[in-house]
């Protein structure tokens, strides 16, 4: 059975560096990545959550983690939780319920200002795969992809101008690709949500970067373990590139099941329930896959997983 890297190969901090990181989205896919690969690695956690007695926060204070109660839209507690802090990890996601509302950006200004305030010496903030050249695809800023994309991609843009124009002595910054989790279902890549057969714009064969999610973790450890040498690090960060097709028989192996791949034209997809401006992202996907690659992190010394190693370790049954 192949190996899913763990914590053990995850770079440790140096003496002297083990002061407490502020992780907001704790209780999230990514910040709880963080959370975890952190207290793995003897790094003190504050973990900010907006409810301590959710099971997610009780898991985190379990595991070691400091809990503090707070809300990235409430500048006061964010800089009660980041005051004695030494690193912070940032993470801002859209909001679904306002697709051209300006949530992420305000929120990443809130704690970029905290941060400053409290004297934090180094944040690490996870953006998203390509945003370093977005506006160099033909059509992007223009609308081609819908006004929707245009719209996401300014603000992931923004907020990342935000970090590198904070003022504060370091910052590094993350740019996973797409994550292995959403092959986990219930997930809008399956008809209904929880069938065999994909539903995505998608081509069947478009070669498409893949990270895990607990490689985020792995990075973000690593980076705080070694500011100085992450400092100012822009990572477009993946562990595998794999079409769908190979997703579908990679997760065919491990759950002993038929998955079937993309069959449907966008047009069809939509037609079939898929979300029109989620078909726009997924044919920018095809036009533009992007260039996250797993000898990226590997060059500075971060472990990452395959999608073999994925399957086998999330997805085989008993795994």
């Amino acid at each position: 059975m192949t190996r899913i890297p763990t914590s053990a190969d995850r770079p440790t901090l140096s003496d002297g560096s083990r002061g407490t990181v502020l992780v907001t989205g704790a209780t999230g896919r990514q910040g709880g990545a963080v959370a975890r690969a952190l207290l793995a690695a003897g790094t003190p956690v504050r973990a900010l959550v907006r409810d301590a007695t959710s099971d997610r926060a009780a898991a985190l204070a379990s595991a070691g983690a400091s809990l503090v109660v707070g809300d990235l839209d409430d500048p006061a507690s964010l800089l009660a939780a980041a005051t004695g802090a030494a690193g912070v990890f940032s993470v801002q996601t859209p909001d679904m319920t306002d697709l051209f509302g300006e949530s992420e950006t305000r929120q990443a200004a809130h704690l970029l200002t905290a941060a400053r305030t409290a004297g934090v010496t180094h944040l690490v903030h996870t953006s998203v795969a390509k945003v370093g050249g977005w506006r160099e695809v033909p059509g992007l800023a223009d609308g081609r992809y819908g006004a929707y994309m245009a719209h996401y991609w300014a603000s992931k843009s923004a907020v990342e101008d935000a970090v590198r124009g904070a003022g504060l002595p370091r910052w590094t910054i993350l740019r996973p690709a797409t994550f292995m989790e959403m092959f986990v279902r219930p997930s809008f890549y399956f008809v209904g949500g929880t069938s065999d057969r994909f539903l995505t714009a998608v081509r069947a064969d478009t070669p498409l970067p893949l990270v895990a999610v607990r490689d985020i973790g792995t990075a973000a450890a690593a980076a705080f373990a070694d500011p100085e040498r992450f400092d100012g690090v822009q990572l477009e960060l993946a562990g595998d590139v794999r079409s769908l097709r190979e997703v579908a028989a990679a997760m065919s192996e491990a759950l002993g099941a038929t998955i079937e791949p993309p069959t449907t034209t966008p047009e069809q997809a939509v037609a079939a329930g898929l979300m029109p401006e989620l078909a726009q992202a997924q044919q920018l996907t095809n036009d533009d896959p992007g260039t996250a690659r797993p000898e990226l992190a590997h060059a500075l010394g971060i472990p990452t997983t395959t999608l073999q190693q994925w399957c086998e370790a999330v997805l085989r049954p008993g795994a």
